[in-house]
């Protein structure tokens, strides 16, 4: 399967429908963000590992997901798991030079992948994303506050300092056990919520421990991203 391929295949099954979320994922290639010994199954509509328990997410979900947050041209995002840098490299696509990206990622190899990989693009030198090695479960106060909130791994809940960290109309997409959840910030206290199931994800990294961040085995499934 070609990149031209597996956009077109997304676009038919109506997993990516809005303009310049589709414009992004065709400017922005997998098969830059995935190790170089899997370059060859960048283009599956499949999760592919990146090491340290995690996966670069199936394109459906990525897709699934960012239709979801809707970001918009000159938006602050805090993207959670940056992993290989693929979904905050879309974002920042989508969010372009007036707007920013920060990207949170608990594993510090991983931190270094994922800078590697964005700055293929060029978005780290030209400040349309800040990389940062920290526990996600926290969000980033110091940012704070964000238009869009979107997670890549799993947590027990939608974790109170994100809804603290969101401006009132904002949204967060993160998925909680198998599903993945939209909160719409309609006020200071109330969120609109919305389920859906049948996702699994890897589970949300949020203990420090020996300098690193240790698992809490929530939700793990190596056989299951989607």
């Amino acid at each position: 399967m070609t990149h031209k391929e597996l956009i077109g295949g997304l676009i038919k099954e109506k997993y990516l429908k809005t303009p310049g979320i589709i414009k992004a994922f065709k400017e922005i290639d997998r098969v830059n963000f995935v190790p170089g010994n899997m370059e060859s199954e960048a283009y599956l509509n499949a999760p592919l590992p990146i090491g340290y328990n995690q996966t670069i997410s199936q394109p459906l979900t990525v897709a699934f997901m960012i239709e979801l947050l809707q970001p918009q041209s000159g938006e602050k995002i805090l993207d959670i798991g940056a992993g290989s840098g693929w979904q905050t490299a879309l974002l920042a696509q989508i969010v372009g030079n007036k707007g920013k990206v920060f990207a949170l990622e608990a594993i510090g190899k991983l931190v270094e992948f994922g800078k590697k990989n964005v700055e293929k693009y060029k978005f780290l030198s030209g400040g349309r994303v800040e990389f940062i090695h920290g526990d996600g479960s926290q969000g980033l106060a110091g940012a704070a506050p964000f238009d869009r909130i979107i997670a890549a791994a799993a947590a027990e809940s939608i974790p109170g300092p994100w809804k603290e960290q969101l401006k009132v109309g904002g949204r967060i997409v993160a998925p909680v056990g198998s599903s993945i959840w939209l909160l719409i910030k309609k006020s200071e206290t109330e969120f609109q919520q919305t389920e859906y199931p049948g996702f699994a994800f890897v589970p949300l990294v949020s203990q420090k421990e020996n300098g690193d961040y240790s698992w809490k085995k929530y939700f793990w499934n190596p056989e299951k991203d989607r």
